[in-house]
């Protein structure tokens, strides 16, 4: 399907929902181009860029990057995409943040991947990884022949820190307490859409359905 105007979306959802498979099937689906803040950010910093230092700076010194430095960030690139519909993942995560884009995009939507706590707790501290080759497993769907063994190579796996239990109840409340006012910021625009569900292969065909119609009702418009 190719879009015949612009359409501008954002994607939320926390960690462990699915967000980036969700992601990937719209870009190739509508066409879409995936602008992920995280990858931008990485970017900068391993770029040594103004930004990027700046960005460098407040992670070394154990700070939150400023509201203004990220919002700055990612509207420098989008005004590299004034005729490409987008989807952006990981931005805005608060209210000053969704306030800066809005100051210079209309948003069109903004779809809600919305997951039980308890299904993400399972998929990510379920997670193994074998850290020389990345090989990673799933002890609940993509377990290892040998429990906590490498298939190929017979060495340990290990879980990454950010995997443990602990850190991922710690991780899930941060989410909820950092973008629930993004959320009510959006719905009270009437452009959030909620998809809820446990599972990415059953939560995407609604995802698929909704954007559609959506690009299908805003084509005709443009016919019109």
């Amino acid at each position: 399907m190719v879009l015949q105007r612009i359409f501008r979306a954002v994607i939320m959802g926390p960690p462990g929902s699915g967000k980036g498979t969700v992601s990937d099937r719209i870009t190739k689906t509508f066409g879409l181009k995936h602008l992920s803040s995280g990858d931008l950010l990485r970017s900068n910093i391993e770029a040594k860029t103004e930004l990027g230092l700046l960005m460098r700076s407040c992670i070394d010194q154990g700070q939150l990057v400023p509201d203004d430095v990220i919002s700055r960030l990612i509207l420098k690139d989008l005004r590299l995409m004034v005729e490409t519909s987008w989807l952006l993942d990981g931005f805005p995560r608060t209210v000053a943040q969704a306030e800066a884009l809005d100051s210079v995009y209309t948003v069109d939507t903004v779809l809600n991947l919305d997951v039980p706590f308890q299904t993400i707790q399972e998929r990510l501290t379920s997670r193994w990884v074998h850290l020389t080759s990345g090989r990673v497993y799933n002890t609940n769907f993509n377990p290892p022949r040998t429990t906590g063994v490498d298939d190929v190579t017979g060495e340990p796996l290990v879980q990454r820190d950010d995997d443990t239990p602990e850190t991922v109840t710690r991780r899930l409340k941060a989410y909820q307490h950092q973008t629930e006012p993004v959320l009510e910021y959006y719905r009270s625009k009437g452009v959030l859409e909620v998809f809820s569900g446990t599972e990415t292969n059953k939560i995407w065909p609604h995802v698929q359905a909704f954007l559609s119609k959506r690009l299908d009702s805003q084509k005709q418009k443009v016919v019109a």
